[in-house]
């Protein structure tokens, strides 16, 4: 209980690090982020006509943590069968919030596009037909904690409940399994080498559920992307990760860029975002998802304790609360029982 407990932590925590690194060089190419800040390796502040994300102070966490948070209390509260109707709602509410707080254009496109059409009194089962963007994989880590990762079948089939209203296509629902299933493996003490593989096994599984959507085999384009940085420089798998991967929004380019940043990372959570950081397009979603699976596999004694510390944005109380729960709901799932029992 302990590990699986520290290990959880790590994953939220080593999300928030790889989203609020990348917050400020997000959408930017590489040669912007090299020109506005040399090699980012701390956080730092967005320019003052950044596109997204200006205005927020150094080391601010976007929606990649505040909808892994969110997801996790709603896994909770959810109890054996995942709310579809209170998970759409608890969306919906946080949409206002981040709306007050002038930040809508932070939202994924999907996640957007869903929830201003359940707003517009489409059924929410239907809202999310055609989101094949990242916004699943990148909050997807409270089901890796939660699900063991055996019967995979079982821990695809939740992640493919919590896709449903914004993401319920083949090609998300296939990213995020690939993700839950590494972070899984390192909660339950796993090495971040066999990470790919348990991906690479849920994403096959994960390319059967929702609506078929056409695109790269998600399976595929892990496999190929880890094999294709394995032993290169990290300068060198910089530039063939955005160069030959991608690191759009795009479901098939920023997932297997985070697994081909935990590989040339060698699992370690804050080279992840650090690596991640500096790619340039969606940095603050591929460091969350890479820096979260490296940080399930690391445990917190391989976090930078100084960079916890500048985080903005996240309180570590509930983010220990959350990770305490859902390790507990894991343990009852594991004897068979019910998660919220």
């Amino acid at each position: 209980m302990a590990q699986e407990l520290d290990r959880a932590m790590s994953a939220l925590i080593g999300g928030a690090l790889g989203d609020a690194l990348g917050m400020p060089t997000q959408l930017l190419s590489t040669s912007q982020i090299a020109a506005s800040y040399g090699f980012v390796d701390g956080f730092v502040s967005p320019s003052e006509n950044h596109p997204v994300s200006k205005g927020l102070p150094a080391g601010t966490i976007t929606d990649d943590t505040e909808q892994t948070l969110l997801l996790g209390r709603i896994l909770l509260e959810s109890g054996g069968e995942f709310d579809h109707r209170r998970w759409v709602n608890a969306l919906v509410d946080w949409e206002k919030d981040v709306k007050a707080r002038g930040s809508y254009d932070l939202l994924g496109p999907s996640t957007k596009r869903a929830i201003d059409a359940i707003n517009n009194g489409e059924p929410p089962e239907e809202a999310g037909r055609i989101g094949d963007t990242n916004g699943a994989a990148m909050r997807i880590a409270p089901v890796g904690i939660l699900m063991p990762t055996q019967p995979v079948e079982a821990l695809v089939a939740k992640v493919a409940e919590t896709c449903r209203a914004t993401h319920n296509t083949s090609i998300a629902i296939a990213s995020a399994a690939a993700v839950a299933a590494a972070v899984s493996n390192g909660v339950e003490g796993g090495d971040w080498r066999d990470a790919c593989a348990r991906a690479v096994t849920a994403a096959r599984l994960g390319a059967r559920q929702g609506h078929w959507i056409v695109g790269a085999d998600i399976a595929a384009r892990i496999e190929w992307a880890c094999d294709l940085v394995r032993g290169k420089a990290q300068a060198e798998a910089i530039r063939m990760i955005v160069d030959l991967v991608g690191t759009s929004v795009a479901s098939q380019e920023s997932v297997p860029a985070a697994f081909a940043v935990l590989e040339v990372a060698q699992g370690d959570p804050w080279q992840a975002a650090v690596i991640s950081a500096n790619l340039g397009g969606d940095t603050d979603t591929i460091g969350a998802i890479a820096a979260g699976m490296a940080g399930a596999h690391a445990g917190m004694a391989r976090l930078p304790a100084n960079h916890i510390a500048g985080l903005k944005g996240i309180d570590l109380d509930e983010v220990r609360s959350l990770a305490t729960d859902l390790v507990a709901a894991r343990g009852r799932i594991s004897r068979g029982k019910d998660v919220a029992e």
